[in-house]
């Protein structure tokens, strides 16, 4: 600041800044002992401020309160965690329960003729089921753009609602009610499931930061561990498919409680049926048409609709209430910000890592296996038959359950027999927490080893229709199918989140898993014909190679074979205003610019943490 004459104004002080705040510190505290009615002393102040923050907190200690600040984080991930997993539960198991009851109905020849005779219902049953099984094929092109734009948890809630959609169509049972319902089910199947994945295996990587907070401060300045939240992801997928798998048993509850009194007994369904298992060719051939002794009223089948629908509803409710964000706003801004074309791209580009690659047959045994859990029938030729898969996809095919179950202990046994795979695949899903100690590959083969077994007795063995000894059998066949499915499932979700920790790639990983388990039902869906040997030996032909690929992965792995996964771009955005605009959010050729935070490290040291691909004379991404 100058003076009119050009001087330096004898108030404005020169020199660095800190010699600035000195001299005015000096001049205040000058100020204060030549001027007392001005204000107190500086020893003054600081003592009236020591006393009142004393008299207000005399117990007030800053490391307790930041333990308490934690500790309140991680029951929230807790709760979150419990949250999406009983909102799974809800959502799947009335979603298979209203498929398989109402399947059921339609597919008895005088319920359909005496409420349906005129509107085509086994048309629209074919055409429900197609809108199921094959609209998930397209599910690559959108699922990480939906999950981008919405957010993981909003992406779940946009699902769960339209499963909730679906429940509330069979009110009114249409064509332009049933059909769209079913192709929008369909077009949701993959996101839900991939949300799902990655919103628990976020909250595992939440947990370890919470719970490890001491730590973070250190962690800045050096490299996390490779393997540091490895177990929170294992106890927390664990939980996730022990609460899941109990869908299934929730889904036998209208059946149980309500459909199978109305069902004929064995004897009449079963009566021109000559053989079971491996015998039988295609659906099951003589099951007859009426298996529905009485008709059950309208006003009970609202009522029954009217419950799954709270379910429905109540499973919405918990995902908005109880279900917090799996990433913090500016997180999610960030991850959104990488351009849209590069959404796009990147499941695609990231096919090219060969620990994907080597799962995927992995990947399609998990689909296939499905072709023995089933919770219902509809009318094929001369049988009938359907199968679910766990993303919720449904195929018109024979299966164990129909085809060896059924088969023997007839159709009002099909619900106990599901109870039983439920309650087994829930219970042995804990078996997954083995990985703390041991490898991480044992549950996975333990898994195929017990499947493996089983094809093997199903090849060879076929049951006696309607012989009700064979009961025990069956239902030890039932849990033990249970035990390998819980260990598949649950590894291969553990699996990949220790494959990928890095929050950018997540969505984008169990994306690509969901799919190849849709490809695999949908695969399923055009094979309903073919003979249950042939089946058998495709399903026990899949394990082998996806065992093999998987144990060829693994090696690789411990020999620190370097991975070619493409650059994540870095964010880019301005400000104007309040919000965050993208510039050049369709710029494909940005990969290239997204890991320039990376530069100067050591290239083993980028791939062991997922940050940078091995360069093969190219530029990836």
């Amino acid at each position: 600041m100058l003076s009119p004459e050009g001087a330096p104004h004898p108030d404005t002080i020169q020199g660095p800044p800190e010699a600035a705040m000195e001299k005015d510190l000096d001049c205040c505290q000058d100020g204060a002992k030549t001027v007392p009615s001005a204000g107190l002393s500086t020893e003054g102040t600081e003592t009236q401020l020591d006393d009142f923050v004393g008299a207000h907190h005399p117990d007030y200690n800053e490391e307790e309160e930041e333990q308490k600040y934690f500790r309140r984080k991680r029951l929230g991930v807790i709760k979150n965690v419990v949250a999406a997993s009983l909102a799974g539960t809800l959502t799947y198991g009335v979603y298979l329960g209203l498929l398989q009851m109402q399947l059921i109905l339609h597919y008895d020849e005088t319920y359909r003729e005496v409420k349906y005779s005129n509107i085509g219902l086994e048309d629209i049953d074919r055409k429900v089921l197609m809108g199921i099984n094959v609209t998930p094929v397209a599910a690559l092109l959108y699922t990480p753009v939906l999950i981008r734009f919405f957010g993981t948890k909003w992406a779940m809630f946009l699902a769960v609602g339209i499963y909730a959609l679906f429940v509330s169509s069979n009110y009114w049972e249409r064509y332009y009610t049933l059909v769209p319902s079913a192709v929008a089910i369909g077009g949701v199947i993959v996101p839900l499931w991939a949300s799902m994945g990655t919103y628990i295996t976020r909250m595992a990587q939440k947990y370890y930061e919470y719970f490890n907070y001491k730590e973070e401060q250190e962690k800045e300045r050096q490299r996390v561990p490779r393997d540091a939240c490895n177990a929170y992801i294992i106890v927390f997928q664990t939980v996730f498919y022990s609460c899941f798998h109990l869908s299934f048993v929730c889904a036998q509850m209208p059946m149980v409680f309500f459909l199978n009194n109305y069902l004929y007994q064995l004897n009449h369904t079963l009566f021109a049926v000559k053989h079971c298992g491996t015998l039988s060719h295609g659906t099951l051939p003589g099951f007859n048409k009426t298996v529905l002794q009485s008709l059950p009223r309208s006003v009970n089948l609202i009522i029954v609709e009217s419950v799954l629908m709270a379910a429905a509803f109540l499973a919405m409710l918990v995902v908005l209430v109880l279900c917090g964000a799996a990433y913090r706003p500016m997180e999610e801004i960030d991850m959104r910000s990488i351009g849209w074309g590069n959404i796009f791209q990147l499941p695609f580009k990231h096919m090219r890592d060969y620990r994907l690659r080597h799962l995927f047959p992995l990947f399609i045994y998990s689909g296939f296996e499905v072709l023995f859990v089933c919770t219902g029938f509809s009318l094929v030729g001369s049988g009938m038959g359907w199968e679910v898969m766990e993303q919720g996809q449904v195929t018109m095919s024979p299966c164990l359950l129909q085809n060896y179950g059924v088969c023997a202990l007839g159709l009002e046994r099909l619900a106990y027999l599901l109870m039983a795979y439920g309650f087994s695949a829930s219970a042995c899903s804990s078996l997954a927490l083995c990985m703390l100690r041991l490898r991480r590959h044992i549950p996975l083969l333990a898994g195929a080893f017990i499947h493996a077994a089983l094809l093997v007795t199903l090849f060879c063995w076929a049951p006696e229709p309607r012989y009700l000894a064979q009961a025990p059998l069956l239902y030890s066949i039932a849990v033990l199918w249970g035990t390998g499915s819980a260990l598949n499932k649950t590894g291969i979700s553990i699996l990949l989140g220790m494959l990928y920790k890095k929050k950018e790639r997540q969505d984008f990983i169990f994306t690509i898993y969901h799919w190849w388990q849709a490809l695999a039902i949908f695969t399923v869906y055009l094979w309903s014909g073919l003979p249950m040997k042939a089946k058998l030996s495709i399903m026990l032909l899949t394990l082998v190679v996806a065992v093999g690929t998987y144990l060829w992965m693994e090696r690789k792995v411990a020999h620190n074979v370097e991975v070619r996964l493409p650059r994540i771009p870095r964010p880019r955005h301005k400000t104007r205003g309040y919000r965050y605009l993208e510039d050049n959010s369709d710029e494909t050729g940005s990969d290239g610019d997204g890991d320039k935070e990376d530069e100067g490290r050591h290239p083993t040291e980028a791939t062991s943490e997922d940050e940078l691909p091995k360069e093969d004379g190219e530029q990836l991404g």
